[in-house]
């Protein structure tokens, strides 16, 4: 295989691929008319955007600013890529071929969509990058990462032309603040240790799982309020369970928990798609 691929697998981090490309085709199947609009090439295009080149971009940047506090992280070498020095130029050149293909998408967008684009863009890469390292900065951190949320608003968009309800957007944005603040969590001591303040940080992680409750509880009232009490909307509240659980069960390892996510978001995600596509006459 190409050592650029091998690289671009390896720092895109396969498992969290669903995190933006799963977030614009629910957001696409929400904004469309029918089914057909999946046959549209724009759709493939960014379906393929937001799966793959995206992820490129938000860890390698990551990557690439974070080489010398990555060292002392467990998570590094053993269940994620540990950048290494030889491989920073080609890192560059990946960054660089994801950044043209992003100008080169921005050509073809309306106004609208390009500024949602470039706000995905801006928070992805100054979510890591300085001056402005969004990712040490308490409340920010968090909340920066609308820019997994991003992807599905663009989707949205593409597929209606219009924004998505104001109520929609909040509920994601819960849901992420939630997820980011839930996975910086086992990151508590290597973080203090570099002297990166984090809201987990900050916070420690008994009352970090407390706001997680907090959060996870409002994305599931919200979702269940949107969705009219669907019952196919009741297993949205497997998210505040887990850090209810945690906290009730102090045996349990919250880093243990972390690696699970993905398979919950991953299912539920897709119980979301199957009934929002249902309701389109598939």
């Amino acid at each position: 295989m190409n050592p650029l691929l091998t690289l671009a697998l390896s720092v895109s981090r396969f498992r969290f691929w669903i995190y933006t490309g799963g977030t614009y085709v629910v957001g696409y199947a929400l904004g469309m008319g029918s089914w057909e609009a999946f046959l549209l090439p724009s759709y493939a295009v960014y379906l393929f955007y937001f799966f793959f080149p995206a992820n490129v971009f938000i860890y390698g940047v990551n990557d690439l600013w974070d080489r010398e506090t990555d060292l002392k992280n467990p998570k590094k070498g053993e269940r994620e890529h540990l950048l290494e020095e030889r491989e920073w130029r080609s890192l560059v050149v990946l960054l660089l071929g994801v950044s043209a293909l992003s100008a080169a998408l921005l050509v073809s967008q309306t106004m609208a969509e390009r500024a949602v684009f470039c706000a995905f863009l801006f928070l992805s890469y100054f979510y890591s990058a300085p001056p402005l390292r969004f990712k040490e900065v308490p409340v920010l951190d968090f909340s920066s990462n609308m820019l997994y949320i991003m992807p599905g608003v663009f989707g949205y968009l593409l597929a209606s032309g219009s924004f998505p309800p104001l109520l929609l957007i909040a509920a994601g944005y819960f849901h992420i603040a939630a997820m980011h603040l839930f996975s910086a969590i086992p990151d508590i001591g290597c973080d203090r240790e570099a002297g990166i303040t984090t809201t987990a940080v900050v916070l420690g992680e008994r009352r970090s799982l407390a706001l997680c409750l907090v959060f996870w509880s409002a994305c599931a009232a919200l979702v269940l309020f949107l969705a009219g009490l669907h019952p196919l909307a009741l297993p949205v509240l497997l998210f505040p369970a887990v850090p209810l659980a945690l906290l009730l069960v102090r045996t349990v390892n919250t880093a243990a928990a972390y690696w699970y996510l993905p398979y919950l978001n991953t299912g539920l995600g897709g119980l979301a798609f199957a009934a929002i596509t249902i309701t389109k006459g598939i």
